[in-house]
């Protein structure tokens, strides 16, 4: 069992995420800011997210491989049940392991809106994963947590459930969606132990940047609860600068903490930004992941 990258399992990881570009214009623009920004960071590895209903399946691929080529950073790419044939996918997971990339996020994922949300060969992110693990044994899979619980299954007894069989079919570790609350991510963790789930469960952390981002965040999870302490800081703002340097503090005393409890990693969500998670990485005293 490892983390990606071939990270210790005693060794927080330190990972950043960002989604495909549409155009090559920020195609190009995307792969400046990580060789720039991130490369020196040496991080243990970043991710490139998948669109609704697979929607952005082949930027997906193509980023995924373009960095791995070009930056030699790990990568690991997501991908879906939904949308997703067991020819698709293994097409994928083909061409990942030919051009040398070892690690994948399972997710069931979301449907397009007005669409058949069990479109495709695969139900549950469990069978997804024990797809992968039986043809590709070398892969190392990721699935997705949720502190706060999944939006779509409100009984928190039968969600560790789901959260469980997808490790019983050879997950490797979990990386949680984002959360402003530690006691969650504490609470969570203690769950997936008197759950029988053992793996590594990475943190994912987001820092709010603007009042904008704040409510997309509200509408994309709503599930997601943002502590009192922090919006009455955001309401004391007069501009999208403050709210994000309060954002900024809020995530890094996040980080810190979590680090401090000896963590398994830190995922950032980057929304393919740069200063707000390189203000946070900066603010915990390293020059890289490997220093933690």
């Amino acid at each position: 069992m490892s983390l990606p990258g071939n990270q210790r399992v005693n060794h927080p990881s330190i990972s950043f995420e960002f989604f495909p570009p549409k155009t090559e214009k920020g195609f190009a623009a995307l792969k400046r800011r990580i060789v720039d920004d991130f490369v020196p960071l040496k991080p243990s590895y970043v991710s490139i997210t998948y669109g609704a209903g697979g929607s952005t399946r082949e930027l997906t691929r193509e980023t995924t491989l373009a960095i791995n080529t070009e930056t030699r950073l790990p990568v690991v790419s997501h991908l879906t049940c939904v949308g997703s044939s067991r020819n698709d996918i293994a097409q994928v997971l083909d061409e990942y392991q030919e051009a040398g990339i070892s690690n994948i996020l399972a997710l069931r994922g979301d449907p397009p809106k007005g669409s058949d949300e069990k479109t495709g060969d695969f139900a549950w992110a469990a069978e997804l994963v024990a797809f992968v693990k039986k043809g590709w044994p070398g892969m190392n899979i990721g699935v997705a947590g949720f502190p706060e619980g999944h939006p779509a299954t409100p009984n928190r007894l039968v969600e560790m459930d789901h959260l469980k069989a997808k490790v019983d079919a050879g997950a490797d570790y979990i990386c949680t969606q984002l959360f402003f609350d530690n006691r969650d991510f504490f609470d969570f963790t203690e769950r997936c132990r008197i759950a029988g789930i053992n793996v590594p469960v990475i943190a994912g952390i987001m820092p709010v940047v603007s009042r904008a981002n704040l409510q997309r965040m509200a509408e994309l999870s709503p599930g997601t609860r943002f502590p009192a302490g922090l919006l009455k800081s955001i309401a004391r703002t007069r501009s999208d600068e403050q709210v994000e340097r309060v954002g900024i503090h809020w995530a890094t005393q996040q980080v810190m903490e979590l680090l401090a409890a000896d963590v398994a990693g830190i995922h950032l969500y980057t929304l393919n930004q740069s200063r707000a998670v390189l203000d946070i990485y900066r603010a915990l005293g390293i020059e890289d992941s490997r220093q933690l």
